[in-house]
C-alpha cells in the first residue's frame, strides 16, 4: 500500500505529491510549522489525509511544547486551521485532538504528550479502516464490466491509505469485476493526471486519462457506466464540495442518466453546515492557472479566477458511500442516521 503519511523517528513523514509521478520523494517535517506549510503548499492533499496530517502536526508540536500546554495547543491548532479552509476533516481532527487534551486535564506533561501522539496514530489507523469499509460498501454498487469515471484524486494519496473513491474502485477491481477507469486530468493542479493515473497504473487497474473538457464526449457516446468521486466537505443536506469541475461531471451524469456516487467517511460530513452555500471555498494562487510545469501559458498580468472547489447540489447525487453504510436521499435524514451509528 502507498505510504502517504506516517510518524517515524519523532517526525511526520509524507510523500511529496507535488513531485509525482516523475519522482517519489518523502518530506520529513520536524515541527508543526513544517506540517502546516506542507498542507498549505499541497505536499499532502485530500481531506482525510489533511485531517491525519493536522493530528500528527499537533502531536509533533506538543512534543516540543513547554510551559502552558493549553496555550501551546491553541497556537499550534490555529496555525494548522488556517491552511485549507474547505477540508472539513482538518477541523474535525483538530477538534478531536482538542477533546483528547481536555480529557487529560491535570496530567503531567509527559503523559499529555504521549496520549496526544497515541490519539494521532489512532486517527491514522482509523482512516485506513474507514477507507476499506467504504470500499466494501461501494464496491457492491459497481457493475461487472463497468467503465467508471473519476475526478481529481481520492485514492491512497488523499487518505492515510487505500482511498475513498479509489477505494471503491479498488474493491470492485479486487472482486474480479473487470472494470476500467476514465480519469479526468483535473486542471489546474492535475491531480487526476499526476496522481490518480499513477496510483491506478501502479496497481495495474486499467485506466484511460482524458482532459476535463473531453468528459461530455464520453458521456454522449454511452461509454460511462457510473461516476465515483471523493469529497472535501458534505453539508447536512447532502450538497458536496469537491475539486473544481466535479459539478460539471455531475451535471453531465444526470443529463445522460448515469449514477453519480460520492465516497467519503462520516468525518467529512458537516452536520453543522446546512447546505453547500455555507461551505467556504478556497481560492488558490493565479500561477496554478497561468503556468504549467513552471512554463508560462497565459499573458502576463491577466486576471485569473482559481476556486479550488465547487459544490454539487444533493439532487445530482445518486448515493453517498460512507464508512458506516450508504446514504440516499433524503440526505438530511440518512446522513444524520449514519453519523449517529457506531462503527
Amino acid at each position: 500500500m502507498i505510504r502517504t503519511i506516517e510518524w517515524k523517528d519523532g517526525a511526520v513523514v509524507m510523500l511529496d505529491q507535488r513531485l509525482l509521478p516523475t519522482q517519489e520523494k518523502y518530506l520529513v517535517c520536524r515541527d508543526y510549522r513544517a506540517v502546516a506549510r506542507a498542507i498549505r503548499e499541497m505536499v499532502i492533499r485530500g481531506a482525510p489525509a489533511i485531517g491525519v496530517a493536522a493530528a500528527m502536526g499537533i502531536a509533533l508540536g506538543m512534543q516540543k511544547a513547554r510551559g502552558d500546554l493549553q496555550q501551546s495547543f491553541a497556537t499550534i491548532s490555529t496555525t494548522l486551521a488556517a491552511t485549507r479552509p474547505t477540508a472539513v476533516n482538518l477541523f474535525w481532527a483538530i477538534e478531536r485532538m482538542r477533546r483528547a487534551l481536555a480529557a487529560l486535564d491535570g496530567e503531567p506533561a509527559t503523559v499529555v504528550r504521549r496520549a496526544l501522539l497515541e490519539e494521532a496514530l489512532r486517527i491514522h489507523a482509523e482512516d485506513i479502516a474507514a477507507n476499506r469499509a467504504m470500499g466494501a460498501f461501494g464496491g457492491e454498487l459497481i457493475p461487472t464490466g463497468a467503465t467508471v469515471m473519476t475526478h481529481c484524486n481520492a485514492g491512497a494519496l488523499a487518505t492515510a491509505g487505500y482511498g475513498t473513491a479509489l477505494g471503491v474502485i479498488r474493491a470492485a477491481h479486487d472482486a474480479g469485476k473487470g472494470i476500467r477507469v476514465i480519469a479526468n486530468e483535473t486542471r489546474p493542479f492535475l491531480q487526476g493526471a499526476r496522481l490518480t493515473a499513477w496510483e491506478l497504473a501502479k496497481e495495474r487497474i486499467p485506466v484511460t486519462l482524458i482532459t476535463d473538457n473531453m468528459a461530455g464526449y464520453f458521456f454522449s457516446r454511452g461509454e460511462i457506466t457510473c461516476v465515483v468521486v471523493g469529497a472535501d466537505r458534505i453539508a447536512a443536506n447532502g450538497d458536496v464540495a469537491n475539486k473544481i469541475g466535479t459539478y460539471t461531471v455531475a451535471a453531465l451524469a444526470r443529463r445522460h442518466g448515469v449514477p453519480f456516487y460520492v465516497a467519503a467517511p462520516v468525518s467529512t460530513v458537516d452536520l453543522a453546515c446546512a447546505n453547500g452555500a455555507a461551505i467556504p471555498i478556497e481560492s488558490r494562487p493565479a500561477r496554478e492557472v497561468t503556468h504549467i510545469g513552471g512554463r508560462q501559458m497565459a499573458p502576463r498580468g491577466i486576471t485569473v479566477a482559481n476556486p479550488a472547489f465547487d459544490v454539487t447540489p444533493h439532487a445530482l447525487v445518486t448515493a453517498i458511500v460512507t464508512d458506516r453504510g450508504i446514504a440516499r436521499a433524503p440526505y438530511g435524514r440518512s446522513l444524520r442516521k449514519l453519523a449517529a451509528t457506531n462503527r
